[in-house]
């Protein structure tokens, strides 16, 4: 073996806190035990990982190209460790969960908290991330499931459905359309539009909804987040159309709300991947997921 794990860790520690001595003290093992164990790797592997200047350990070329695969071994290594260790205790460890900005805001909050309840003793960790992003974190197994809106698009990953909710439109207050009781694209005509990107699925819809009625959208303000297009609506920018987890905290924070007709429902889905048994904690957390009312 031209690179143990040992020695691997030990330069992984060199290379993010930039010396001997502090990756020394974060290994809890002495100076020159490092020095040791990097000389050992050095003559293995043939050439030198570092070189001195002024006192400074200066990562070589080959150094640098070696980083991130050690960085993902020891991600592979951590991935392992903790599933033994959620498989052998069951309520406890760190469970990774991927979740899209807009479902960040609205479901992983009450998700979270009803896990903690029936875990106490379990620990989450929120990667937040666009939707093709989450899938991937899920099918690299850097995660243990992922959550979204939308279709997921991968044949790898399986895809629990959850629920859905409607679109709907946040207004400024005392905006004209406050009048009406349910909003169409025709009534939208003549009104400054805020909608978030066309790639995301609410966004797609969106568009869809206009083309159908054969109403022009007009938009004044485009975002990839929901959260900003629900205050741009409150700064009175104009009329935002979002999917129904905005509009239902911006409900909450007392903004004018009103539904968005013809209605159109964005479903939220867990992702797992095909390739990787589902550990207890994430079993756990799946089941808090379906169980998530938003009437």
């Amino acid at each position: 073996m031209l690179f143990t794990v040992r020695e691997m860790e030990v330069f992984r520690q060199i290379m993010e806190r930039g010396s001997i001595t502090a990756a020394a003290a974060s290994l809890r093992v002495s100076q020159p035990s490092v020095s040791k164990m990097l000389q050992q790797a050095e003559d293995r592997l043939g050439f030198k990982l570092f070189t001195r200047q002024r006192k400074r350990l200066i990562p070589t070329t080959e150094a640098e190209a070696l980083f991130p695969e050690a960085v993902s071994a020891f991600a592979a290594i951590e991935v392992v460790q903790r599933l033994a260790g959620d498989l052998r205790a069951g309520r406890s460890g760190m469970l990774r969960v991927a979740v899209t900005p807009t479902l960040a805001h609205s479901l992983a909050p009450r998700a979270v908290a009803a896990f903690h309840a029936a875990r106490p003793e379990a620990a989450v960790s929120l990667r937040i991330a666009g939707a093709r992003d989450v899938a991937r974190l899920v099918l690299d197994h850097r995660v243990d499931l992922g959550v979204i809106l939308g279709p997921s698009g991968d044949a790898r990953l399986v895809v629990h459905d959850l629920f859905a909710l409607p679109l709907g439109c946040v207004l400024p207050d005392a905006h004209p359309l406050c009048a009406l009781a349910e909003i169409t694209p025709r009534d939208l005509a003549d009104h400054a539009l805020i909608s978030v990107a066309r790639h995301l699925p609410a966004g797609e819809q969106v568009v869809r909804a206009f083309e159908d009625a054969n109403v022009p959208l007009r938009l004044v303000a485009e975002t990839n987040q929901s959260s900003v297009a629900s205050a741009l609506a409150a700064a009175g920018v104009g009329v935002a159309i979002l999917e129904g987890f905005t509009v239902m905290a911006a409900s909450a924070q007392g903004l004018q709300t009103r539904p968005f007709v013809p209605t159109v429902r964005l479903q939220a889905r867990a992702l797992l991947s095909r390739q990787r048994p589902l550990s207890k904690l994430a079993s756990g957390f799946l089941d808090v997921l379906s169980g998530c009312r938003f009437d």
